[in-house]
């Protein structure tokens, strides 16, 4: 849903094909895979269509192609700092406090589709608070 929205935000801005967005897990446990269906439903009712995306591992290329590395929570930004290798160009840091705002984002997986709602709220105010950040304010 990071993703989506992300992507979302950046084209209204006007900042299409000018930044690169890609998301990718730690792990390889859903590799290939469309987003959850309770991810794709809530994104769609925000406009967003996320359901081409496929899932993918972050690899050893990531840390040479990208600037940042967004993590959603601690954990996952643990599991980021420890695959860096000791060349890679890439910083690492939670989406949510790059963007300037406070708290992880949590994995609404468990949940019902109130959290999607709840994920997608925090994960579109990040995304907002994003391009804020790329146009310098």
């Amino acid at each position: 849903m990071a993703e989506g929205a992300l992507r979302a935000r950046l084209r209204e801005a006007g900042f299409d094909g000018q930044v690169e967005v890609d998301s990718a897990g730690t792990g390889d446990w859903h590799v290939g895979q469309p987003p959850d269906r309770r991810a794709i439903a809530t994104a769609h009712r925000h406009g967003v269509d996320i359901g081409g995306l496929r899932a993918r591992q972050l690899g050893k290329a990531d840390f040479e192609d990208f600037d940042w590395l967004l993590c959603a929570d601690h954990a996952n930004l643990r599991d980021v700092q420890a695959l860096a290798p000791d060349s890679g160009r890439a910083r690492s840091a939670l989406f949510m406090e790059w963007a300037g705002l406070e708290g992880p984002i949590p994995d609404p997986y468990t949940g019902g589709d109130e959290h999607f709602e709840q994920v997608w709220t925090q994960v579109d105010e990040a995304a907002r608070a994003a391009v804020a950040r790329l146009r310098g304010r």
